[in-house]
């Protein structure tokens, strides 16, 4: 299959796909690419390091051989609160009888059981409620103390070894970084993944220490899963890089009717707020062992995209179910079909970004009015940070976007943004080198249509990140609608070079090889360049 062919998505919502025993293999995860997946996550609850360094491995020449930027997001598992063990492994709980949970690590029977917990007895209070085995048992708190709670049984059940444990509503007094998550986090960061998302968030502080940790080498997701949370709500939104609406967990702590609620304003308060935002969980639960979703399944998946959420995402369906690659390809025609419809930019646009003083909020709103007014086939972005891209995306433009970044790191986060097709380009001097530019990798990426202009923006002084001043509306000259005309610099095209310096016309991938700073990258996206021109003089 063409590169450039399957790298020009016809959408703007990406899909975040979990790889798991299903889809290990570097050929499944290729063809999960091909069908439409834009962002891969590693779940770290699950798996060894090896498992994940041998996925990543095979991300990323999955990546090599397309050309194409993948971003990979490196899921933490976070705290997690478990009862101890049984003496008979499990115990039914009968509705209305008492059951004690206390420190006393001996195995427990019918009325008692260990939780090793402390930060749990110190933040409930009587008339709390706690959840056990994702809320099938349901105990309510009559009378505790540092090390006990005496609880009566309100729905009954089995309780087993080591089942989780939810306690809605109290903040606790812990870290939301385990020590397996740092141990996690630094092999992560190792590897070069480019988004991590951070579990059990409960305030901004969390984040907050996570990144003094990261220190800019990745973007921060915050996963909103604990009711706590909403209490800090747009601090959070504020201080993370992203947000991902972790909706399973929020449902065992919340009432179920209320977490749509909650997922529409966590997704308007993000898109108000200029940040990334994800909707994630049982999205197509029942391809997981089906290979097609319930109507209210893509009926799921349709609202966040309805809504202008940047990512929706596949979980289990596509790391542990019978059909991974139908889970990506149903997900991708679900969001075509919704974007298709007229009703879902006007129920989109119902948000904006809130816009400030800035030149750069004055460029991008003046972006949205050109592409509402003019035919433009593309808005082409020039970003070393990936602000202007970012800034951009979140007007939610009718054009495509195209993003050049000569940053690896930066393209690779911008593939989870809604509307970006994010690419490596090198650094430019001057408008007239920008333009031109522009109108070659629009050409190379598919984005040139016959008598269409595209706007251009960028920043200037060139290469200074946050500095958006400057767009250009670009018309086709006569001989750029010519597309034998091999004017393509490798400078300008080649991935990730911030140094190549080979001829500007008639470059070829054999030509810029041994250029200085040149990376195998540039010479994968001259080729790609060659092969699109190629096509267009057939």
């Amino acid at each position: 299959m063409n590169a450039t062919a399957i790298a020009r998505r016809a959408r703007n919502t990406k899909i975040v796909a979990t790889l798991g025993p299903a889809s290990s293999d570097p050929d499944v995860i290729r063809s999960l690419f091909e069908a439409g997946a834009d962002v891969f996550r590693l779940n770290f609850s699950h798996g060894s390091h090896d498992d994940h360094r041998r996925r990543y491995d095979a991300i990323r020449e999955v990546e090599h051989a397309l050309g194409r930027p993948i971003a990979i997001l490196l899921d933490l598992q976070g705290p997690k609160l478990r009862l101890g063990v049984f003496a008979n492994g499990k115990e039914l709980l009968a509705q209305g009888q008492r059951f004690r949970l206390d420190l006393d690590p001996r195995p427990g029977d019918a009325h008692r059981a260990p939780l090793p917990h402390p930060e749990i007895f110190d933040a409930i209070g009587v008339g709390q409620e706690l959840l056990i085995d994702d809320g099938k048992v349901r105990l309510l708190v009559e009378s505790h103390g540092r090390d006990y709670a005496e609880t009566v049984v309100q729905d009954g059940g089995v309780v087993s070894d080591r089942k989780g444990v939810n306690v809605p509503g109290a903040i606790l007094p812990l870290s939301a970084l385990t020590d397996k998550d740092r141990r996690d986090l630094q092999f992560g960061l190792e590897l070069g993944v480019d988004w991590i998302a951070l579990s059990f968030v409960q305030r901004e502080e969390d984040i907050a220490e996570l990144k003094s940790i990261v220190q800019g080498r990745a973007a921060v997701v915050a996963k909103l899963e604990k009711p706590a949370a909403l209490d800090s709500l747009e601090a959070i939104v504020r201080q993370a890089d992203g947000v991902m609406v972790a909706r399973g967990d929020l449902g065992v702590e919340l009432p179920p009717e209320q977490v749509p609620v909650l997922q529409k304003r966590i997704v308007r308060l993000c898109r108000e707020a200029g940040k990334p935002v994800i909707v994630a969980t049982q999205m197509l639960e029942s391809m997981v062992s089906a290979p097609t979703p319930t109507r209210a399944e893509a009926s799921d998946v349709a609202t966040a995209v309805y809504d202008g959420a940047d990512a929706v995402m596949l979980s289990a369906e596509s790391a542990s179910g019978a059909y991974p690659r139908e889970a990506v390809r149903m997900m991708d025609r679900i969001i075509k079909s919704i974007e298709a419809d007229p009703l879902q930019r006007s129920m989109m646009n119902a948000v904006a970004h809130r816009s400030g003083a800035s030149a750069t909020d004055a460029i991008c709103a003046a972006i949205r009015t050109v592409a509402e007014t003019l035919p433009v086939s593309a808005t082409v972005t020039y970003t070393s940070s990936g602000s202007t891209t970012l800034r951009v995306a979140h007007e939610r433009p009718r054009t495509p976007i195209l993003s050049l970044t000569p940053n690896v790191a930066v393209s690779r986060r911008l593939a989870l943004v809604w509307g970006v097709h994010s690419a490596c380009g090198a650094d430019v001097s001057n408008t007239e080198e920008m333009v031109a530019t522009a109108q070659r990798a629009a050409a190379m990426h598919g984005f040139v249509a016959p008598g269409m202009p595209l706007i251009v923006v960028a920043g200037t002084p060139f290469g200074v990140s946050g500095s958006t001043n400057l767009m250009r509306i670009v018309f086709p000259s006569q001989a750029e609608a010519q597309p034998g005309k091999q004017a393509a610099s490798a400078s300008a095209i080649a991935g990730g070079c911030r140094q190549t310096t080979a001829s500007a016309s008639g470059a070829t991938a054999a030509t810029i090889a041994g250029a200085p700073g040149c990376t195998e990258a540039c010479v994968r996206h001259v080729k790609m360049r060659d092969e699109y021109f190629t096509a267009s003089t057939e």
